[in-house]
């Protein structure tokens, strides 16, 4: 049997949930494909749960000759690396090493302004179509400085946000213990960031994005990217018993993406940096009230709805390679120094995959030699905050809508 559609939407993370919305409300008829058949089961499942407004300058390689020299002795909290994943990281690497620089990292903010400046609104307006605004807190979130020299670059991050209207303040250690009053130890100082939403379950919030997409009459089905193929007027896709076709088809498989473009031939620079996650139990009766990045440690606790999630820098590896969870056993002694965790809630640390480019930008826009063809991957660490935006830009481009914003710095033959 054949169902037609007027656009495919192949990944259900937050990406392709976003773009299937913003589609269907457009007046397409939209079939939304996973090989979960669930939505938020993969990398917007697993993050910090921030929509990070704050977040203008991307997460760039840094340049420091202390950092370099850790990361290459492999002994970084917040970085590491599979040796044998080296060689065929290489050449991405030095891409993501050379857009790095002062000059290419300012391009890349202001390139990025755009998407992160609506992120939070369109993810508003979604939640409360959702009812789903109780995953919500406006409460920002903190950096903790142990050092001096750590809190003095806080600091200056945090001073380059001002031109950008992002609110921030900057606490001495008795300001960290009034609003923090079971952290331990003492902190040479740290900086809050308001600006930023903070969602306390990332993949509930997926799934309530896919539960008014279906309400709202899209449909929803198991199948394999691998399978696209392209036909005289679009594309087709086997889905179970059924065969889908759609005159267009948005690829919004994140780390995944690459079995889509490059089967047709494109030769995008995409790599992945894996993260783990794992959930604890408070010691009663303490609470986290905010996200807080231990900047020395190099990982993140978040007050989620499953109890506090300790979030892992990245790690360089293969996408599929087995699971390393070097970093979490690092850093979960790190952390229950300064909050009381308790028992492990996960019977395993989860693992997922950030989609990067060397310029940590995404592509958003038409795939340049496949009429119909869209690309939205790419979202470094900010898929969960950029993926209703991204979906708005999408549809904008797929229906010939006016865009809200040049999409030129996305398109995917920038490289």
């Amino acid at each position: 049997m054949t169902r037609d559609f007027d656009v495919m939407v192949l990944g259900a993370g937050m990406v392709g949930v976003s773009a299937a919305l913003h589609l269907q409300a457009r007046g397409r008829s939209v079939a939304l494909v996973d090989r979960r058949r669930q939505a938020g089961e993969e990398t917007s499942f697993g993050n910090a749960g921030l929509i990070e407004r704050s977040s203008i300058f991307p997460y760039m390689f840094p340049r420091e000759p202390a950092a370099l020299l850790r990361y290459a002795l492999n002994r970084s909290p917040e970085a590491h690396y599979h040796l044998s994943a080296l060689p065929g990281l290489a050449s991405w690497l030095f891409r993501y090493w050379m857009n790095s620089s002062p000059e290419g990292a300012l391009r890349s903010a202001t390139a990025a302004l755009p998407l992160i400046e609506r992120s939070l609104s369109e993810h508003e307006a979604l939640m409360q179509a959702a009812g789903a605004m109780h995953l919500l807190n406006r409460t920002g979130w903190m950096k903790l400085c142990r050092s001096q020299s750590s809190f003095d670059k806080a600091v200056r991050e945090a001073e380059r946000l001002t031109p950008y209207g992002r609110a921030f303040e900057v606490l001495d250690h008795q300001a960290i213990a009034a609003r923090e009053p079971f952290l331990r130890g003492t902190f040479a100082g740290g900086v809050h960031l308001r600006d930023p939403g903070v969602v306390t379950d990332p993949g509930g919030l997926a799934k309530a994005y896919a539960a008014l997409f279906l309400q709202r009459g899209g449909v929803m089905l198991e199948g394999d990217a691998r399978g696209l193929t392209q036909e005289a007027q679009g594309w087709s896709l086997p889905a179970g018993e059924e065969r889908l076709r759609a005159r267009d088809v948005v690829a919004a498989l994140g780390p995944w993406s690459d079995l889509v473009y490059r089967p047709l031939g494109y030769d995008i620079p995409l790599a992945v940096k894996r993260g783990y996650h794992m959930h604890y139990a408070p010691e009663p009766p303490a609470v986290l009230n905010v996200p807080v990045l231990d900047v020395e440690g190099g990982y993140v606790l978040a007050p989620m709805l499953r109890g506090i999630r300790l979030t892992t820098g990245a790690e360089f590896a293969r996408r599929d390679a087995p699971p390393t969870p070097v970093q979490l056993a690092r850093t979960e002694p790190l952390a229950r120094e300064i909050f009381p965790l308790g028992a492990r809630l996960d019977a395993k640390p989860w693992m997922g995959a950030r989609p990067c480019l060397p310029d940590m930008l995404p592509i958003i826009g038409p795939a340049p030699r496949h009429p119909g063809l869209w690309f939205d991957f790419g979202h470094q660490h900010h898929g969960f905050t950029l993926g209703p935006v991204s979906g708005r830009l999408i549809a904008d481009l797929v229906t010939g809508a006016e865009p809200f914003t040049d999409p030129a710095p996305y398109r995917a033959d920038r490289f």
